[in-house]
């Protein structure tokens, strides 16, 4: 039986590294998102044999392109996701 009492509690366990400013997680979803529809333009997910056509199939293909540029952008993406930042920093400033 494992004793549950002996486990490290959260609190005392290591602290997570801090995440990206709002700024730049709004950029790198833009990116993103960006991202995704040109896969969609480009025709990735999309099938022309006797397994296609089923009416989940784009669903399930909008999944692969979102995972497919997000991880494109945690890669270090195109650039766009650091020009929006920068954009936004600018227009934080000005107001």
């Amino acid at each position: 039986m494992t004793d549950f009492l002996s486990l490290t509690p959260l609190a005392r366990a290591a602290p997570m590294p801090p995440g990206p400013d709002p700024a730049r997680r709004a950029a790198e979803a833009l990116e993103a998102g960006f991202l995704a529809e040109m896969l969609k333009s480009a025709g990735l997910g999309e099938q022309s044999n006797g397994f296609s056509g089923s009416a989940g199939e784009e669903q399930f293909a909008s999944f692969q392109r979102d995972a497919l540029a997000e991880m494109l952008v945690r890669r270090g993406g195109i650039g766009l996701a650091a020009m929006i930042e920068a954009a936004l920093r600018e227009q934080a400033h000005v107001e």
